[in-house]
């Protein structure tokens, strides 16, 4: 059997801290909270489960403060968690099953991070990330924002799952204020920083802003292609959303020259072509997004809906503007085979009850 330290920043996460606490303590050893500035009972509520309570200036450096909470682990493997996350159940089994049997040869092992479960429990995002590693590796966090923990040597990738699940809504311009900060610095963006700060620029509607980093990121040579991708679908989505389809479609099939066609790709150019009334098309990348095969060690962004109902319910649209009810069925049942309780689906199965289909 392994020791964990239970490694953590927080900042007043009064609403949200003794639910994350509360999820993890039964499988770790070692409690370690690193408090940024709190100016409500986090503290408190972090005294009922460890008396290992440290304060870190909070110096706009998310990479600083995780390193500094680190520092203070004195078991055989690092887990971290932000205060906003929750285990379910069935991956807190898990976790205490890997804790027993862990080789102790592994450095890393990746679990998913999945947001904004459906009712269903399908996430609407997930992706992986080095969640438990081994203390000796000393292993750091780089990034100021949108951090990242580099790892290398024996990787294992679980199949468990932490869940983020906000309470609270974060200060909205934190983020996009460090950036800002780190232009005024003259500080040198690497394509991570790049891409990140498009994303915050984005989801501050600053789209012309946005679209130049994303723009920016696929011309040079580095960086990851998996932020490459993501590029491509915010660029794709941008302008779908400002009704220009030709550009839409370009950098929809621009994420081709990254990695093969992905689900979501190919929901979204159904779902250009069938807002053309191009139907043959739509059936086109909504069959095939139904024929791909979702990887579960990759460490993209995953859209769980195009990887599973959602191109079926589309292909049930699709056909039935097309008079083929059998097919329009078939689909709608596909659907609800992985969304059960998916009122859309729900609906049109009672449609097609209607008319005589059971």
């Amino acid at each position: 059997m392994i020791s964990i330290s239970l490694c953590m920043i927080v900042k007043d996460e009064e609403l949200t801290l003794e639910r994350c606490l509360n999820c993890a303590k039964d499988f770790v050893d070692e409690i370690i909270i690193v408090d940024t500035g709190s100016k409500d009972k986090t503290k408190e509520i972090a005294k009922k489960f460890t008396s290992k309570i440290y304060d870190f200036q909070w110096i706009q450096d998310f990479a600083s403060a995780r390193n500094f909470s680190f520092s203070k682990a004195t078991k055989e493997y690092i887990f971290y968690l932000d205060a906003d996350d929750i285990i379910l159940e069935e991956d807190q089994k898990k976790l205490k099953n890997l804790k027993n049997n862990l080789d102790k040869s592994i450095d890393s092992v990746t679990m998913f991070y999945s947001m904004n479960l459906n009712k269903d429990g399908i996430p609407a995002l997930s992706y992986r990330r080095n969640r438990l590693v081994k203390r000796q590796k000393n292993f750091k966090w780089y990034g100021r924002v949108h951090n990242y923990l580099q790892v290398y040597g024996n990787i294992f990738d679980s199949d468990i799952s932490i869940v983020h699940d906000k309470v609270k809504p974060r200060d909205s311009d934190r983020n996009l204020n460090i950036y800002k900060k780190m232009i005024e610095e003259n500080y040198t963006f690497s394509p991570r920083d790049i891409f990140y700060y498009g994303n915050e620029l984005y989801d501050h509607k600053l789209y012309d802003e946005a679209i130049a980093q994303y723009k920016k990121l696929l011309k040079i040579n580095d960086g990851w292609f998996e932020d490459k991708i993501t590029a491509c679908g915010k660029l794709a989505d941008y302008y779908n959303y400002v009704k220009d389809s030709f550009n839409a479609k370009k950098y929809s099939y621009y994420s081709f020259n990254y990695d093969k066609p992905r689900a979501e790709f190919c929901c979204r150019l159904g779902s250009y072509f069938l807002a053309e009334n191009n139907i043959n098309n739509a059936i086109f990348w909504y069959e095939l997004a139904t024929n791909l095969e979702k990887t579960n060690n990759g460490w993209g962004f995953i859209s769980n809906d195009c990887w599973t109902w959602l191109p079926h319910v589309q292909l049930c649209l699709c056909y039935y503007k097309q008079g083929n009810t059998d097919l329009s069925y078939k689909h709608n049942e596909i659907a609800l085979s992985y969304s059960p309780n998916n009122k859309i689906l729900l609906d049109n199965k009672k449609f097609f009850k209607s008319i005589g289909f059971e």
